[in-house]
């Protein structure tokens, strides 16, 4: 099997990975995160792109670095990760009874450093939420469980509670497209 790192410090990345079987090392990238006026889609691949890069020059020898990057939108607004609780209120008011996406980007580097060649993509999940009380939402809110998820929720967790259905790859809303990467490591060798 190729080595693999990958560009996250998210616990739930982690996972995700250790149960597609597969080993990895860990190299946490200090990328910017800084939303641009893109669109969803457009930000997460490049958000995706600039935590792979950066990683790039400080793996030694051939390996494939898998960076992703996750964001929730609502009518086209990008909901990051609330600034504090206040900002998950409003996240969380905002999508309650609607349907919003959740995208990730995901980038691929496979070769020696410097030559990688890169392979950059996005996967989109439609969310529907229940309506829910601004009692129920501030409950959640002092959970601790929002405060550094994109969207202010954890499908994973607690925030479970506030979605009526999916379309699509749960594991994105997770923060990692399970399928689409395992399909994308297949064409760059890993399972080799």
């Amino acid at each position: 099997m190729k080595r693999l790192i990958l560009a996250s410090g998210s616990p739930r990345r982690r996972m995700l990975l250790e149960e597609a079987g597969l080993e990895f090392e860990i190299m946490v990238s200090d990328a910017p995160e800084d939303i641009s006026g893109r669109s969803p889609e457009e930000t997460v691949k490049e958000l995706s792109r600039r935590k792979a890069l950066s990683i790039d020059p400080l793996a030694e020898g051939e390996c494939i670095i898998l960076a992703a990057d996750t964001v929730v939108s609502c009518d086209d607004m990008i909901l990051g990760k609330p600034a504090d609780e206040e900002d998950a209120f409003r996240m969380l008011s905002r999508l309650q009874g609607r349907t919003h996406q959740v995208y990730t980007g995901v980038t691929i580097l496979q070769g020696l450093p410097g030559q990688r060649k890169a392979q950059t993509f996005a996967v989109r999940t439609d969310v529907s939420m229940y309506e829910a009380s601004d009692r129920e939402i501030k409950s959640y809110i002092k959970s601790g469980e929002p405060a550094d998820k994109a969207g202010a929720y954890a499908i994973q967790g607690k925030g479970f509670y506030f979605v009526k259905e999916i379309h699509g790859d749960y594991n994105n809303v997770v923060g990692l497209p399970t399928l689409a990467v395992r399909m994308a490591a297949d064409l760059c060798g890993l399972y080799q």
